[in-house]
């Protein structure tokens, strides 16, 4: 089981990588270029960068806590006997990827109130490009690419 969660994580990592780049890109593309904000494509590409987001949460939440690398590194080890890397992996990439969710669904609220196309791009961009710059300030990239 802890195999599946695992790969799960890694592989949708790379799909919720891409939507949210995809997002952020379409956001900055239709804030510059004075585009208009439609329901059929920006809309439902903000929307599902949005759910995989916080489905990637929930698949690495209930990875934290079955993991040995998780909590239980945490509750063996405690804070000051992490390594570096087991540190990355136990504490900050959960801790950065929670806060990085944050921003984007704070996003998504608050471009659903602004009426006009350039705010709801402009918002868009600022806090999804704020979550996925901390995204990837926070993958374990030895880890990922072995």
């Amino acid at each position: 089981m802890y195999e599946v969660l695992l790969n799960s994580h890694s592989y949708l990592a790379y799909v919720v990588l891409a939507v949210l780049f995809l997002a952020v890109a379409n956001a900055i593309l239709g804030w510059t270029g004075k585009k208009d904000f439609t329901l059929t494509k920006d809309f439902r590409i903000s929307l599902f960068a949005m759910i995989l987001a916080h489905l990637q949460l929930l698949v690495g939440l209930i990875l934290f806590f079955v993991s040995p690398k998780g909590l239980n590194a945490i509750q063996t080890l405690g804070m000051g006997g992490l390594s570096s890397a087991a540190r990355l992996v136990a504490v900050e990439h959960p801790f950065i990827n929670i806060i990085a969710l944050v921003f984007i669904t704070i996003g998504w609220s608050k471009h659903k109130k602004i009426l006009e196309a350039k705010g709801k791009f402009k918002t868009i961009t600022i806090f999804y490009g704020l979550g996925l710059l901390l995204f990837l300030s926070r993958i374990p990239w030895t880890q990922w690419l072995n």
